[in-house]
């Protein structure tokens, strides 16, 4: 039964093969009573139509490829909820793979899905290289980036974002409002591209409040609990203490929160923390995490629509370098 083929529906049906494509596609041309003849005909051989060869004819595989940087990431999880939704609301199929953040195999997966002749791809990465530009850009298929950006911000690639900039200057800014003086930044990766905009937006926060910059307040991380614990631990340290954090991810800011409380200290009567992402790890913590509202799932499931229109030739109008709103969601780890 698995080797059924088109012909011998079209057999069994006693119609034209051209016939039973019409009916299996959708194509309102067909009559009513030769449509349920075949559909019939599907039905009791178990036809099921093959993508590979409907692909070859169409020159489309309703495929799209989405490369990850870690699929048990609650942030990169919550940017590809948005693209799979988007891409079953168009009928396009996914193909996810996990690239580890490891360059090689960033550009042997995107290599992988060229070969199975996906339609179009989404790529999520923390570090887009000029390198990775230039592969992109010698695609036969459109890509996007989904919360990921290249170096120095040329915008060649279309992408999905927040202001990275903005909104690390909007939580110096509140901090400073507060009276906040020592205003530290627990960093990822300080060559990413988005973290190097954080950093300029933090920088700037301080320049605006009239507050000196001390190099030591700013502490990378890798972006996981431990990282935090880490960074904590060397701010801790210092004999001029901060009295408030800006943590470039949540799992990070656990791992904060969760050092402090070790030694004793309470959050935010000691120190104030906003995180960025606003992932639900945010909430599932005590005292709960101000921070900045990353519209992560809107991210993807723009990033989607974005390659529906570049797939299908649409206009977009220029809005091929998107960038979505965000704000500060205050909790109780700051006062």
């Amino acid at each position: 039964m698995n080797n059924v083929t088109i012909y011998d529906v079209a057999r069994e049906a006693n119609v034209s093969m051209a016939t039973v494509s019409r009916v299996v596609n959708g194509n309102p041309n067909v009559k009513p009573a030769t449509r349920k003849k075949v559909s019939d005909v599907i039905e009791r051989l178990g036809y099921r139509p093959n993508a590979v060869a409907r692909g070859l004819a169409s020159k489309k595989t309703t495929t799209v490829g989405v490369i990850i940087p870690d699929i048990s990431s609650i942030f990169f999880a919550e940017l590809a909820r948005g693209i799979e939704d988007i891409a079953t609301m168009y009928k396009y199929n996914i193909i996810l793979s996990n690239s580890d953040e490891n360059k090689d195999k960033e550009f042997h997966l995107l290599n992988t899905m060229l070969g199975k002749q996906v339609d179009g791809i989404v790529f999520m990465g923390s570090h887009i290289t000029d390198e990775h530009v230039k592969e992109f850009k010698n695609s036969p298929v459109p890509i996007v980036l989904a919360g990921s950006i290249e170096e120095e911000a040329k915008h060649q690639i279309p992408s999905v974002n927040i202001d990275y900039e903005e909104a690390a200057f909007d939580a110096v800014s509140a901090f400073a409002a507060k009276g906040h003086t020592r205003i530290a930044f627990v960093s990822g990766n300080l060559t990413d591209p988005i973290n190097i905009q954080k950093i300029a937006g933090y920088k700037r926060g301080l320049q605006e409040a009239n507050l000196p910059f001390d190099d030591v307040l700013i502490v990378e991380g890798d972006y996981t609990y431990n990282s935090g614990i880490e960074c904590f631990e060397k701010l801790v340290e210092l004999a001029d203490k901060p009295s408030a954090i800006i943590v470039a991810a949540d799992e990070m800011a656990l791992g904060i929160v969760h050092a402090a409380q070790d030694k004793g200290l309470h959050v935010p009567d000691d120190f104030e923390v906003i995180s960025f992402d606003n992932t639900r790890l945010t909430l599932m913590v005590r005292p709960q995490i101000s921070t900045i509202v990353q519209p992560l799932y809107d991210i993807g499931a723009v990033a989607m629509r974005l390659l529906t229109k570049l797939m299908n030739k649409e206009e977009v109008n220029g809005l091929d370098n998107v960038i979505l709103p965000h704000r500060i969601e205050e909790r109780q780890s700051t006062k």
